[in-house]
């Protein structure tokens, strides 16, 4: 054994047994906040008949880019009823919603400090870097301690695996913006929180959807570890696939997973392309535009001389 063996893990185990003395009440606190929240979300998606909730999601995405994608929708979710999954589903529909929630919540606001403030990005880098390459098995040992078992434990392991994204895309988007354009805002008086709210925000906002869809994405990544630790949904089938080594399970459940990804991720990318009207519209729109440039033919008309006396 070698004798200069850093305690690396015996200070984690430490600091988690601190934490959990001293900060019990907290971490029970939080445990009841995101357990409310879960079960109020899930008893939205859960409580309507299947059909309601598909014609909703549906006109979500004809909102978001048209009948294409509304129809390839409902298709998708009717897949989900007819596999006998769609309770399943719904369940982790919630876990993924608000997990994606709370870290674009926490995301926006340090991608916002990041881009402002040089030192603050240098210090949250390495941290954001730590979050994305740690295994995400890790999480789940102190979450599992701190929240015990349950949806809980899957909520925190996935804010914590898909939030990076979010920070990032938010700092990289704002600091992209034209500087020529912020210092226009600048000549003109404004202030900094209103440079930021009405110049920096708006020219980010492709970036910052992008990186609230790569939140999405992670978010059902976790669906399966979340699984492992008591969340249930589409996750506890595919766990409890690979105990049985139940193929058909394990391809319903991942099928599921895999159209519920498509679904958020079309919508979501078209919100973030900024052009979310129906194509019927955009049609209209561009023919009429069409109409207006081009000369009438009147103003092609050489003009009247007027009447000599």
């Amino acid at each position: 054994m070698n004798e200069f063996r850093l305690p690396l893990g015996e200070i984690a185990e430490g600091a988690i047994d601190v934490l959990t003395e001293v900060l019990d009440g907290l971490f029970d606190v939080i445990r009841a906040i995101f357990a409310g929240f879960y079960d109020l979300v899930d008893l939205v998606l859960s409580t309507p008949p299947f059909w309601a909730v598909i014609l909703v999601i549906a006109a979500l995405a004809w909102f978001a880019k048209g009948w294409k994608l509304a129809a390839g929708t409902v298709v998708g979710l009717l897949v989900i009823v007819g596999v006998d999954q769609w309770e399943n589903a719904m369940d982790t529909l919630a876990l993924v919603l608000v997990s994606s929630t709370i870290a674009v919540v926490v995301a926006i606001p340090l991608g916002i400090l990041a881009a402002r403030n040089d030192v603050a990005s240098r210090v949250i880098r390495p941290i954001l870097d730590f979050m994305q390459t740690m295994p995400a098995f890790v999480y789940l040992i102190p979450a599992l301690i701190l929240f015990r078992v349950g949806v809980v434990p899957g909520i925190v392991a996935t804010i914590v695996f898909a939030m990076a994204p979010g920070v990032r895309l938010t700092e990289l988007g704002i600091r992209g913006v034209d500087r020529e354009v912020v210092e226009a805002g600048h000549a003109f008086g404004s202030s900094p929180w209103r440079i930021l709210r009405q110049v920096q925000l708006p020219l980010a906002m492709p970036s910052i959807m992008a990186g609230v869809n790569q939140v999405i994405m992670l978010s059902l990544s976790m669906v399966v570890i979340a699984g492992m630790v008591g969340a249930g949904g589409l996750g506890g089938d595919v766990v409890q696939s690979l105990t049985r080594i139940d193929v058909g399970l394990g391809f319903e459940a991942g099928l599921s997973v895999v159209i519920l990804a498509i679904v958020l991720d079309r919508i979501t990318g078209a919100f973030g392309s900024g052009d979310r009207r129906p194509r019927r519209t955009r049609r209209a729109d561009d023919a009429s535009a069409r109409r207006t440039d081009e000369p009438s033919a009147s103003s092609e008309r050489e003009p009247e001389l007027a009447p000599t006396t």
